[in-house]
């Protein structure tokens, strides 16, 4: 006579465990906080394969003999399912001015941003500052746009001793995920003191200046808006 196997509805609960964290990312539409819009389709094509696996796992789950759950097997079945609590658990959030402070600049990393040819011609965005950063040519490109007025969209980023009226416009490129994340920042002169925090989103319109390995807006308005819907830049 066959009965249900501990061990192995262990093994069906995990799967579904995961598959259930896919489908409520995309239920909920937190994939952007995780995964760049190139990889976003790992969340549909993990719940379904997920689920499939969780629905064969549990239809073999009666066995001719009891398989007891191992400690081994609970330990490893718990260290599986462990980031799925962690992401359910944690507020719904973005990498920020910590994991700034922590991470690779376009400046020491390349693989991010528009060419030179990019660059010269139409409205200069963040990816255009990015490319800029990572080539000499595209930064002589950019170098060339000087005075400029430009709209860039970005959290506040403000270092020790900056003085109250600047900041640092701050935006991570992903290519993959957010493990992968590199920023990418302009620094801000002539915002108003005192008025924005740290982690902001902001809505910064000026006068693009690069000088040097930064590059400059000079401020003409500053705007606080909400984080967008796609906090990350993706390639």
């Amino acid at each position: 006579m066959r009965t249900w196997s501990p061990d192995r509805l262990l093994s069906a609960a995990t799967l579904a465990s995961w598959a259930g964290l896919f489908w409520w990312l995309l239920a909920s539409g937190r994939t952007a906080l995780y995964l760049s819009g190139r990889t976003s389709w790992v969340v549909p094509l993990g719940g379904t394969i997920l689920t499939v696996a969780a629905l064969g796992r549990l239809a073999s789950a009666r066995a001719p003999r009891p398989e007891p759950i191992t400690k081994r097997g609970a330990l490893a079945s718990a260290a599986v399912v462990l980031p799925v609590v962690v992401v359910v658990a944690l507020p719904p959030t973005t990498l920020g001015s910590y994991a700034a402070a922590r991470r690779s600049t376009l400046v020491t990393a390349g693989g991010f941003g528009s060419s030179r040819e990019e660059i010269a011609s139409g409205d200069v965005t963040l990816f255009d500052i990015a490319g800029a950063f990572r080539s000499g040519e595209a930064m002589r490109a950019l170098t060339a746009r000087a005075g400029r007025e430009v709209s860039f969209t970005g959290f506040v980023d403000r270092s020790e001793g900056m003085p109250a009226e600047e900041f640092l416009l701050t935006r991570f490129l992903v290519s993959c995920c957010a493990a992968d994340a590199l920023t990418v920042q302009v620094r801000v002169v002539g915002a108003p003191p005192g008025r924005f925090e740290q982690d902001d989103w902001v809505r910064v319109t000026g006068a693009l200046f690069p000088l040097g390995d930064e590059v400059i807006v000079d401020a003409s308005d500053v705007s606080s808006v909400a984080r967008p819907e796609h906090p990350y830049l993706g390639t």
